[in-house]
């Protein structure tokens, strides 16, 4: 049991950050009613607790080589605890977003590599395959766990309750952290203040456009921001398309920069030639495409439950449970397997198993939920994370050598954070964009609605129409002066649109992670050997 101590320890804070992004989304119609928020604007304060993670990732795993990674935990922990009791304290959404979004998040970025890092350090051979299955496993317990955790906590009591927790935990992790080994730091190091900019720049740049692509449109500007009173769409082009095009262009250059201070001798941000490692590159690419998949589910199974369904928290952790029951047995076999069976093997299998998964869970979503049909789902999407979770983290860490698990353990958690906050920007992006199209279209097409209600109706959503389950929409119609009976047609007309949009969105997610099967290319295709990594692949 000693010998276990730190898996134990990093185990339980690798649950903690994972834990209350699971729980803000499946609480999400509670937390915007109690903020007076919206559902847009929870999906905001999801995709930039994400982006704060993805974006000062490396940064958090080069402070952990300065400062040492234990030491660099616990100066994590502190701030993550920190954030979330400023969370649980929250009265609005500006508040929640300063300590959910920012300060948890910059917690995160110096506990997530250090728990990558550690678990090298303190682990070889045999024993280290453990434990990264063992994290890869706890990740996924908590993504699954967190419903149900933040159900239970929302309906019986409080949402802040669970972030209450979560700061008393970190503080009982700070407590006892001291017996965890650790090499020696690199005091001397420097942190090139440019290429953080760029980093963080370039992907808060293109994150931040993917989630306005809701209001301003892909390539035709919709509803673009006004500078001077004047729309602000160069060429007639949404400015989602710039911002992504000036991203692209920002990251291309911190990518020159980073190689720059190579050839000078000076030690960059991210070591460009890591990526030139097969197992490493496709062990990236899809730990993105999985948390995709994963963040982009965990934003639109809960939206589809509570509003359109109108499931209160604890019900949505309980239809979300088979997830959790899948992963966790498929995790245990995923780790066994690794024995008889290739990374290349059970990734792909998990990859393909994840989307079936959600196929099941498209077909299940109707007006009336084919509740036998969405628990399958669930099992399977959880299945297929398991197999997933199972292999990657080890994947990525054997493929270098000791002296680069903390800059892995940074890249690892930037792909995986960029994934998320790319799947619940997009695809809730999406989700709305198809919803206000799609809505529009069966307003004008329905024979039972008068044309000037119609146009009334278009008029009001045409900048975008807002999440709200159908009595709430009917409601709104009848205050707005509309008969009954066209209150109902309208509001059964949008609820009806939810559906086909969500159903849509949930589509989008299964052809990409159909797509993410080619990342698998460069996974080990033989059976690892227990033995302890000391030198990079060439």
């Amino acid at each position: 049991m000693k010998r276990w101590f730190v898996l134990i320890l990093l185990a339980v804070s690798q649950f903690v950050m994972v834990l209350d992004s699971t729980v803000m989304n499946v609480s999400i119609s509670t937390v915007a009613t109690d903020l007076g928020t919206d559902i847009s604007g929870m999906q905001a304060a999801i995709t930039f607790y994400a982006l704060t993670m993805a974006a000062f990732m490396l940064t958090g795993g080069k402070l952990g080589d300065k400062w040492g990674r234990s030491r660099a935990f616990r100066i994590g922990s502190i701030v993550y605890g920190l954030g979330s009791l400023t969370t649980a304290l929250s009265p609005n959404l500006t508040v929640l977003m300063l300590g959910w979004s920012l300060v948890e998040g910059l917690g995160a970025v110096l506990v997530i590599p250090a728990i990558a890092a550690l678990a090298a350090i303190n682990y070889t051979g045999r024993e280290r395959i453990v434990a990264f299955s063992a994290l890869g496993a706890i990740t996924g317990f908590a993504a699954a766990a967190g419903p149900l955790i933040g159900g239970l906590a929302t309906t019986y009591g409080s949402w802040r309750y669970v972030f209450l927790g979560e700061t008393v935990v970190m503080l009982i992790v700070l407590i006892v952290s001291g017996r965890i080994k650790d090499v020696e730091p690199d005091p001397r190091l420097r942190i090139d203040l440019l290429s953080v900019v760029l980093s963080a720049s370039g992907m808060a740049i293109l994150v931040f456009g993917l989630l306005q692509s809701k209001t301003w449109g892909w390539i035709v500007p919709l509803d673009p921001p006004l500078i001077g009173g004047v729309p602000f769409a160069p060429l007639g082009v949404s400015p989602t398309a710039l911002l992504i095009l000036i991203a692209i262009v920002v990251l291309w250059l911190f990518f020159q920069r980073q190689k720059q201070l190579a050839r000078s001798g000076r030690k960059p941000l991210l070591n460009v030639s890591l990526l030139r490692i097969p197992a490493l590159r496709s062990g990236l690419a899809m730990f993105l495409a999985q948390y995709f998949a994963i963040a982009a589910l965990f934003f639109v199974v809960p939206v589809y439950l509570q509003i359109i369904l109108g499931y209160d928290a604890l019900q949505t952790g309980l239809k979300i449970l088979p997830l959790s029951i899948g992963l966790i047995l498929f995790s245990i076999l995923g780790s066994r397997l690794s024995t008889v069976r290739s990374a290349r093997n059970i990734g792909r299998i998990g990859q393909l198993t994840l989307a079936v998964g959600v196929l099941f869970i498209l077909v299940a979503v109707q007006p009336a939920l084919s509740g036998w049909l969405f628990a399958v789902g669930m099992f399977v999407v959880g299945a297929g994370f398991g197999l997933l979770a199972s292999q990657l983290g080890n994947v990525n860490m054997s493929a270098v050598g000791e002296h680069d698990t903390s800059e892995v353990g940074g890249l690892q958690g930037t792909f995986q954070n960029l994934g998320s906050s790319f799947g619940t920007a997009v695809v809730g992006s999406v989700f709305i964009l198809l919803l206000t199209g799609g809505f529009a279209t069966a307003v004008q097409a329905s024979t039972s609605i008068p044309a000037d209600v119609q146009q009334q109706v278009i008029a009001a959503t045409e900048k975008g129409a807002p999440i709200l389950s159908q009595q709430q929409a009917e409601k709104a119609l009848t205050d707005a002066g509309a008969t009954a009976d066209v209150a109902a047609d309208v509001a059964q007309t949008y609820a009806d649109a939810q559906v086909e949009s969500l159903r849509q969105s949930l589509f989008l997610v299964f052809a990409l992670t159909v797509i993410g099967l080619l990342l698998s290319r460069g996974l080990p295709a033989s059976v690892a050997a227990p033995r302890d990594k000391t030198a990079a692949a060439p």
